[in-house]
């Protein structure tokens, strides 16, 4: 999973970093403009929002995200305890506050618990689609009982589409969530893997509920339809 931590605190951030390493791959930013650059991305599975931000505050942020209909769960972050900041982050669209300083146990149990709430799986760690189950802690693949072998990139690949099933996925989001924005790499190489995904997949029938849009992205649906 994916989270954007967005904080000009660089102490802070490289904590919270370490905190939930084991719970997600994280991208950094240190400014309103560049957080919300990365999270208008829609990569993201959890956005952490400091509110004192340099060049745009983070009511800002989360005002433009939710403007565009970017949905993404927020965690706001604030020194203040006031009731005032906390009503109005909620009505701007945040799921969740934490008001500074926390402690590192409360921040993960706010964290799983959002998780859960957006219907991720967290604790159980598997995806599931039809008779094909995905472990996301082991780093397997199941199909109908026979186990499938996936390389680091397919797998990584196969879990983004099934955590957004029935969702087009660009092929600069694919490429943004997988290879990192500082890849020096080209999108093109979203299009190899997803052929080889599709390869490996074809064996159990499951190619085709990888749908392609030509010249936008990928989409994995329930009922299989191959290429438009």
């Amino acid at each position: 999973m994916k989270l954007l931590i967005i904080e000009d605190d660089k102490y802070l951030s490289e904590s919270i970093c370490e905190t939930t390493k084991e719970m997600f791959d994280t991208e950094q930013a240190f400014d309103g403009e560049e957080g919300l650059f990365l999270a208008q991305q829609n990569i993201f599975d959890v956005i952490i929002l400091d509110i004192m931000l340099p060049y745009m505050n983070g009511y800002e942020v989360l005002e433009n995200l939710r403007k565009q209909n970017i949905t993404t769960p927020v965690i706001m972050l604030t020194a203040k305890d006031g009731i005032d900041d906390k009503i109005k982050g909620f009505k701007m669209g945040a799921d969740d506050y934490l008001v500074k300083p926390f402690h590192r146990e409360e921040l993960l149990v706010r964290l799983e618990a959002m998780i859960r709430r957006s219907g991720g799986l967290l604790k159980e760690n598997v995806l599931t689609f039809m008779e094909l189950h995905l472990n996301i802690k082991n780093k397997t693949v199941e199909i109908n009982g026979e186990a499938l072998k996936l390389n680091g990139k397919q797998f990584d690949l196969l879990e983004y589409l099934m955590n957004n099933k029935n969702a087009i996925l660009t092929k600069e989001q694919i490429f943004d969530r997988i290879w990192g924005f500082e890849s020096d790499t080209s999108t093109t190489v979203v299009e190899v893997y997803a052929s080889n995904l599709r390869k490996s997949l074809k064996k159990f029938g499951y190619d085709q509920y990888i749908k392609t849009f030509r010249g936008l992205g990928y989409m994995l649906e329930d009922h299989g339809e191959g290429n438009v």
